[in-house]
């Protein structure tokens, strides 16, 4: 089957030139850069420092640009520059991600990492390399602007149009915003943070909170919505209940950092009205004279694009409509969101493969022994915020023995793996702030678990639990976790339940199993 294209080419006439490298930690550089296998904040762009107030209660303090990489403008750790690539929608065809492999194993160490926005970052390039690995990546159309490299950051729901049971098939929407990202010029100037979602209806991206979120509907026959023209009937709301399968979608929400402020819109519109709301970002931060990185950053900021939107002489998009509050519960423990490895039955009969890579680390030999079992199926690979890889279209005959190949290949075929819902940070020794090899010590404490007790025989949902070199816990999940955070004499292992502190290995792996079972004993 043939791959669909997912990234433009760069024209032949455009030279890539790296325009210099991001500071060095320590050296008047954020903390870390957002968004990677192990130096982000969080999904949602991190929280703030004492030094700063956001989500609209002021004016942050940010004196400066964000600095996250790109694969022109890297960032220097102590392992070598990082290179992240924006990889929109988390989507790959086989060759491309073979390429980025080679390029790893060539340029970098030899590892992808999969990032909390489903992009990819290699480390360890060398400086003389990044021409190279830049211009490698531009060549496989896998970096098709120099000015817009950093803002590509776009999420989607992994099943969206596989298994049947979105609101709407959002898939081709990536391109299509991509597309008029890279068309816009004054959007080069989104901050390398600002972040676009576009959830097929089952909600499972709402929990990450991105800047704008694109939220399909459905009428409410008790509420009385009639769906004419995509707007809510008199006195009509939007359905609440979880969508499931079937039902025609009624339109679009758009949520403003995780916030329902009214707007409405046909699907058809959810490109242009998106790319309408960014730029409203950027011109909301221009007004209150910031350097905002997130809409949460602004004051009053899911308010404010909203007014400059829906009022002005002209407005900004006139197809745009306010309607009431739609119900943004999230999807924590559902099956099909592609969050947990196994297999997914597609709505053709077909299967999709969901494959975890440990601790977001992709060897080259994985993403080969991927890419092989993407082309026996529909020729594409998705990237997922979870760090797992969505591979569609497998024969169900065929299922059994890929899962096999993949498991072979090290990559976690199971959900009930004990590596499920596992991260880390960098840690030493690529990050010379952390105070511990934490990848290492959470393969050892995750590879030999101490035997579980509680209510996780039961049934219980495991919490996600998260390894951080230092107080800054670049990396962790959003939403409830257990966080293990280094210190000088050993871990801090903090949860929703717990607060402990450990100075042996042994004592600490006992303490996060006990977290993240939600046995407090």
């Amino acid at each position: 089957m043939a791959a669909a294209d997912f990234s433009t080419p760069a024209s032949a006439n455009e030279t890539i030139r790296p325009p210099g490298q991001v500071p060095p930690d320590g050296a008047g550089s954020p903390a870390r850069p957002a968004d990677s296998a192990g130096s982000p904040a969080r999904p949602d762009g991190g929280a703030a420092s004492p030094s700063r107030s956001i989500g609209g209660a002021g004016s942050p303090a940010r004196s400066r640009p964000d600095a996250c990489p790109g694969a022109l403008q890297t960032h220097t750790a102590a392992d070598g520059a990082v290179a992240r690539l924006r990889t929109p929608g988390g989507l790959l065809t086989p060759d491309r991600l073979r390429v980025i492999a080679d390029a790893a194993t060539t340029w970098g160490s030899g590892v992808i990492e999969l990032t909390s926005r489903a992009n990819v970052q290699v480390r360890g390039l060398g400086e003389a390399d990044g021409q190279a690995f830049a211009d490698r990546m531009a060549a496989a159309g896998l970096l098709p602007s120099a000015t817009h490299e950093r803002v590509r950051n776009i999420l989607v729901g992994p099943l969206s149009g596989l298994d049947g049971r979105g609101l709407a098939d959002v898939i081709p929407l990536v391109r299509a915003l991509d597309d008029a990202v890279l068309a816009r010029p004054a959007l080069a100037e989104l901050p390398g943070r600002f972040l676009f979602a576009l959830d097929d209806g089952r909600r499972d991206l709402l929990p990450l909170h991105a800047d704008l979120t694109l939220l399909p509907t459905r009428p409410s026959p008790v509420a009385g919505y009639t769906g004419a023209g995509n707007e809510p009937g008199p006195g009509g709301s939007i359905e609440a209940r979880d969508p499931g399968h079937g039902a025609g979608i009624a339109g679009c929400v758009l949520l403003l950092a995780g916030q329902d402020t009214g707007l409405r819109f046909p699907l058809a519109d959810a490109v242009p009205v998106m790319v309408a709301a960014a730029e409203a970002f950027l011109a909301e931060r221009t007004a209150q004279g910031t350097g905002a990185w997130r809409v949460a950053e602004l004051i009053d900021g899911p308010a404010a694009i909203t007014a400059r939107l829906t009022t002005g002489t002209p407005q900004v998009f006139p197809a745009i409509r306010t309607g009431p509050d739609a119900a943004t519960t999230d999807t924590a423990g559902r099956t099909d969101t592609g969050k947990s490895p196994g297999i997914v039955v597609m709505a053709d009969g077909r299967v999709v493969l969901v494959v975890l890579a440990a601790l977001g680390r992709l060897t080259a030999a994985q993403a080969h022994a991927v890419a092989e079992a993407a082309d026996a199926g529909s020729a594409e690979v998705r990237l997922t915020p979870w760090r797992t890889l969505v591979i569609p279209g497998i024969a169900p005959a065929e299922a059994a023995a890929w899962t096999s190949r993949l498991a072979a290949a090290g990559l976690v075929t199971d959900a009930a793996s004990s590596w499920a819902g596992v991260t880390a940070c960098t840690g030493l020794p690529g990050c010379a702030k952390s105070l511990a090899d934490v990848r290492s010590d959470a393969t050892r404490a995750t590879s030999h678990p101490p035997p579980a007790t509680g209510p996780a025989l039961t049934g219980h949902r495991p919490l996600p639990v998260h390894w951080a070199g230092c107080e800054r816990r670049c990396g962790r999940p959003a939403g409830p976790a257990v966080l293990v955070t280094a210190t000088p004499d050993g871990y801090h292992v903090e949860s929703p339940g717990t607060s402990e502190h450990h100075t042996t290995l042994p004592a600490t792996a006992t303490a996060v199993a006990r977290a993240r079972t939600g046995d407090h004993r």
